[in-house]
């Protein structure tokens, strides 16, 4: 399991941890059953406090991300499918935000962010959401132009 932490990025270290920990299990990378590393190795790995990562698996274990067996390491809880996808939904929008509130700044409409999101998701060439979602040959229903009424015009550069 890879975890980093930055000392200097003003997040707590014990929150870097376990937004790591949240986002491998959500990414699949940390599977159901999955063993966490000891607190005293984890400690020593990234030098850092026990007590820093003993918090963190503690709050972690309320969450329902993990789940403690006396006298054995910590392993990764089981979540039936609906759990695990608002789990990955939650990372997706914890990651959104920051670029929302950049949007907001810089004056950028709702129907102009959604299609650059959706331009972006098509050019990462993964196929998934994104590949039914530019279709410019038919109706013009699915795609880019769907969020707003304005079609191209939100596309091309307004000016002031």
């Amino acid at each position: 399991m890879l975890i980093v932490v930055d000392p200097h990025s003003g997040v707590p270290v014990y929150r870097q941890l376990m937004d790591q920990v949240k986002f491998h299990v959500a990414s699949g990378l940390l599977k159901p059953g999955d063993e966490l590393p000891s607190t005293r190795a984890l400690s020593t790995e990234l030098g850092v406090n026990p007590m820093t990562i003993s918090k963190a698996y503690s709050y972690l274990e309320r969450e329902g991300i993990v789940e403690r067996r006396p006298g054995r390491p910590l392993v990764v809880k089981a979540l039936p499918g609906d759990d695990l996808k608002d789990r990955k939904l939650e990372q997706l929008g914890e990651s959104l935000a920051p670029t929302v509130t950049m949007a907001r700044q810089l004056g950028i409409g709702d129907d102009e962010a959604v299609d650059l999101f959706r331009r972006l998701l098509a050019e990462s060439g993964d196929g998934g959401a994104a590949g039914g979602g530019l279709d410019e040959s038919g109706d013009g229903l699915p795609g880019a132009s769907a969020g707003g009424s304005d079609g191209g015009a939100s596309s091309e550069e307004d000016g002031p």
